[in-house]
């Protein structure tokens, strides 16, 4: 066990600005509806967003006019980019965007590198240091009993930690849903303090100094474009 840290360790996600919060949800909730449907009980990707904006205190009309763009046939069209860039001593990112502009996503996300004066790299050459998983986090079920609803739903998770009675699953992240199901159905009022799909390091390093310095201005240049929406890295913070 432990072989990940905690997620909120692993996962920089931008948006600390309530307008870029709101933005990135509606935008995801917006293409979660239009690739499985308008309904939240149809579609257990756009359910789940809708449930992370309430915890997030989106305000409900930002969900229902991004839903509405979809029944009104609305022709936005975003795409999922992925830029993998070198840091500081060692340290990597792997920087997601959606956008509907590639041309100023990458203007955008090339400014914040070389403001930064770090290195962009080549698809594949940063990725693979990290896993893609799902995690699943709560409270108040014991360790045997979480391992037993998840033996007995037959989910082949990856990792499972235990943080102070804050149970962590690690998984595929097509078993997210699965994940969850077997949780609920031995405490069906379950509050998950996680709930994501992410780029986990499978190794960590640690900064100092100047070099520090640099990374965090890195990380703040990122948080500024509008159309990055997670940010996963390698430095313990």
């Amino acid at each position: 066990m432990g072989r990940f840290p905690n997620i909120a360790a692993a996962k920089a996600k931008t948006g600390a600005a309530k307008g870029k919060l709101y933005g990135m949800y509606a935008k995801d909730i917006y293409q979660a509806a239009k690739n499985g449907g308008t309904t939240p009980e149809g579609n257990p990707s756009l359910k789940r967003l809708i449930e992370k904006a309430k915890k997030d205190q989106v305000p409900a009309d930002v969900i229902k006019r991004a839903i509405d763009k979809v029944n009104s046939g609305s022709g936005e069209n975003y795409e999922t980019l992925t830029y993998e860039i070198f840091g500081p001593s060692g340290s990597t990112l792997m920087v997601e965007c959606l956008t509907d502009n590639v041309n100023r996503s990458v203007s955008d996300v090339r400014t914040a590198i070389n403001k930064a004066k770090v290195k962009m790299g080549a698809m594949g050459s940063v990725a693979y240091m990290y896993d893609n998983l799902c995690t699943v986090g709560f409270t108040g079920i014991s360790e045997d009993d979480v391992m037993d609803a998840l033996i007995n739903a037959g989910i082949d998770f990856v990792d499972m930690e235990n943080q102070d009675g804050n149970i962590l699953i690690y998984g595929d992240p097509n078993d997210l849903f699965k994940i969850k199901e077997a949780i609920t159905s031995i405490k069906n009022d379950v509050e998950f303090t996680v709930d994501e799909i992410a780029m986990l390091p499978k190794e960590r390093i640690t900064l100092t100094g100047e070099d520090l310095e640099n990374f965090n201005k890195l990380l703040n240049l990122l948080d500024e474009v509008d159309d990055v929406q997670n940010v996963y890295h390698n430095v313990d913070l």
